[in-house]
């Protein structure tokens, strides 16, 4: 069999999960506080939350397991285009994104241009893209051994940035980590993030270097499962691996925290180790075991991760801009979700209702053959 020609369905369940949960721990209901497991961690520490985003990474160096093989054919001139190319545009639809709906009301109730000079920079999709870029242009252009040397030295060469570099007694905080004051002097506050109470950019310049390893092991695993195929001996080394990166992690963990607001290095282990036991696990279940009756539900939101992505993001942005009196979503989590569950449940049940609305979108597209690349 002609393993390069293979389809791996397990890694479309995988990139249409991480997907699905991603907004679902973005779009709590309000009026309660969601449960601890659905919240990141404050700062120090790991909650399931935190690996929504990076095993999204990790899936996007999965994607490029099948999509770089086209490059080989390419002249590099061509290869380093088309990169920079779809990098622009996925950065672009990030910062885009930020600055969405571009108006809003004043106070007397007109409408009025969101000024540029607030918009935030960086964000999820513009992490996203300076990895994606940065993760092909390495794996085009170096070798396997130098490729895996240059994710070694961004790993260790970013806990010594943090440790040295860092205000003095307080490397590790919010305010006083390096990459605060550095997003802070090529940034400006007003265009990072506030969520947190202060100007503070969760992902923000200095971080996105170790998060390209996410991608940068994502795609070796890829490589490595249509490599060796569906087999036992495939999961066991998938599972092995995983494992090894989590005993590095836990004990990274000890001198270095998780922490996924600055994207420490031990993070980074701990993600990518949990990521391949989920991988080889799906592997087992879905091509080996062959349960495949569930899976069609995640591969809907696989199959446009990045439109439902910006329809999740968008939605109740539009429908708040063109009826802002109607306070829609307020209304029916208020009148449904937290009068038939009053709580975190019913703030549960709201996510999931909205994420089911973005599924919809997704479900019409791929009934339709409609698939939106970039």
């Amino acid at each position: 069999m002609n393993q390069k020609a293979e389809r791996f369905l397990s890694l479309d369940v995988f990139r249409g999960m991480a997907l699905c949960f991603m907004i679902i721990v973005n779009t709590p209901g309000g009026g309660a506080t969601p449960f601890a497991l659905l919240e990141h961690a404050a700062w120090h520490g790991f909650t399931p939350t935190d690996l929504v985003f990076p095993s999204f990474l990790f899936a996007v160096g999965n994607a490029m397991s099948f999509s770089m093989k086209k490059y080989n054919g390419m002249d590099n001139s061509q290869v380093v285009l088309k990169v920079l190319k779809r990098t622009f545009l996925i950065f672009i639809i990030g910062y885009l994104l930020s600055w969405f709906p571009f108006f809003k009301y004043d106070a007397q109730g007109h409408m009025i241009a969101s000024p540029l000079a607030h918009t935030r920079i960086f964000g999820v999709l513009q992490r996203i893209a300076l990895c994606f870029g940065i993760a092909s242009l390495m794996i085009h252009f170096l070798s396997t051994r130098t490729v895996i040397w240059l994710s070694v030295i961004f790993l260790l060469g970013y806990w010594a940035i943090l440790l040295f570099c860092g205000q003095q007694g307080s490397e590790l905080t919010m305010t006083g980590n390096v990459g605060y004051f550095i997003d802070k002097y090529l940034l400006g506050e007003s265009h990072m993030y506030h969520g947190e109470g202060i100007a503070f950019d969760p992902e923000g310049i200095l971080s996105t270097f170790p998060s390209i390893v996410n991608v940068v092991i994502g795609y070796y695993a890829g490589r490595f499962i249509q490599e060796k195929g569906k087999s036992y001996e495939t999961i066991a080394k998938i599972l092995f691996a995983g494992c090894l990166l989590l005993l590095i992690a836990l004990s990274w963990n000890l001198i270095l925290p998780f922490n996924k607001k600055i994207w420490t290095s031990s993070f980074v282990m701990l993600t990518c180790g949990i990521d391949l036991l989920l991988i080889g696990s799906l592997i087992f279940l879905v091509e080996i075991k062959q349960y495949t009756k569930w899976t069609y539900f995640f591969v809907v939101f696989g199959k446009n991760p990045l439109f439902i992505y910006i329809v999740a993001d968008m939605l109740m942005q539009l429908i708040e801009l063109f009826f802002p009196n109607a306070h829609f979503f307020s209304w029916i989590n208020k009148n449904l979700f937290q009068a038939v569950a009053p709580g975190p449940v019913g703030s549960l049940l709201f996510a999931i209702g909205y994420m089911l609305a973005c599924w919809l979108v997704g479900l019409i597209l791929d009934k339709r053959k409609i698939y939106i690349r970039v």
